[in-house]
């Protein structure tokens, strides 16, 4: 069976691989087909995009996928990005590239049915990257134009805006007898909405040496707006005994401990329509008659150009929260005391 073999590096989210074959035919024709990964934040200030390309070959492409010759181009592509607001085009801003190291390694395991599975086949422990230096303009629309002999590939995305949480604003409740919610509105621009709880607490015990600052993390759930317009209203339930549910299961028993409740953080990771479509196509079960589909923005290659941001909003966990946990379960935390 002829396969052809997509190289993208997923930064911050999953992309699922489904083959149901490893091998190649040597004699297939090669096309350069480009593979494009890049995610433009307006509050960084750099844009980091992969640009690698397809590969095939004899044998199994897992064990081709390691070198890094596979899928890197042998020359530097003519890149950049470039604005556009309000009619007017931007200062474009070239792309450079730079090595990226102590990727996670690859590794090799056996399953239950004797057969070596390979982890992260794709090269490491190094990556080659492309870059832009300089902050967006959440108001612009950016076009992404990478120029190869063949032709110029682009794409664009519209940049998500800043947006803010407005429940619960300055106490976080956990009531075991009742669901709370997380509402904020949403950004412009964006469509998915990933919602993730990091409860932090201080802990110490016989033999630290300092109090040690520690988090217990969950995600909440997600929730995509009707519209990129911005500004719905966006509501997010949350199970409060689930809070003292994951403490039990997660907090160490140790001995004489003494522990300090802390704030919680709340994360909302908003990500523009094409991200979402994404990787809602990416993360599909489907069924084994139904087909994957491709989804791309790139024209003239593969892959996404697309937009997030992400917001967190730190809150003191409420005092009824806070004498729950202290008098009703046996975790070893206390009042503080200054």
């Amino acid at each position: 069976m002829k396969k052809t073999i997509l190289s993208i590096f997923t930064l911050a989210i999953i992309i699922i691989f489904n083959s149901c074959s490893t091998d190649f035919d040597m004699y297939a024709d090669y096309e350069d087909i480009t593979i494009v990964y890049g995610i433009a934040d307006y509050s960084d200030d750099t844009t980091w995009v992969k640009i690698t390309k397809a590969f095939t070959g004899p044998g199994n492409v897992l064990l081709i996928a390691q070198n890094p010759d596979s899928s890197n181009y042998p020359y530097k592509l003519d890149a950049t990005i470039t604005g556009r607001k309000n009619g007017t085009n931007l200062e474009p801003i070239q792309l450079d590239t730079i090595t990226i190291h102590n990727k996670q390694i690859t590794d090799t395991v056996i399953n239950n049915e004797g057969d070596t599975i390979i982890l992260n086949p794709f090269y490491s422990p190094s990556q080659l990257m492309y870059y832009a230096v300089g902050a967006l303009d959440q108001e612009a629309e950016y076009s992404l134009t990478i120029n190869k002999a063949d032709g110029p590939m682009t794409a664009s995305t519209g940049i998500v805006n800043n947006f803010n949480i407005s429940k619960p604003n300055s106490r976080f409740a956990f009531s075991k007898t009742a669901d709370g919610t997380i509402e904020w509105y949403s950004a412009k621009n964006g469509m998915r909405n990933e919602v993730t709880l990091r409860f932090n607490y201080l802990e110490y015990a016989s033999g630290y040496s300092d109090t040690l600052h520690k988090y217990v993390q969950w995600f909440v759930g997600s929730k995509d707006s009707k519209t990129i317009d911005g500004s719905e209203k966006m509501i997010i339930s949350y199970s409060g005994q689930y809070f003292f549910d994951i403490l039990e299961t997660e907090l160490e028993p140790i001995p004489n401990v003494e522990r300090w409740a802390d704030s919680v953080y709340m994360t909302i990771a908003c990500g523009s329509q094409v991200l979402s479509t994404y990787i809602d196509i990416n993360s599909s079960a489907g069924s084994l008659l139904e087909e994957v589909p491709i989804y791309s923005n790139i024209d003239g290659g593969s892959g996404i150009f697309a937009s997030r941001h992400t917001i967190m909003k730190p809150v003191r966990l409420s005092l009824t929260t806070e004498r729950t946990l202290i008098e009703d379960h046996d975790l070893g935390f206390k009042f503080k005391t200054k």
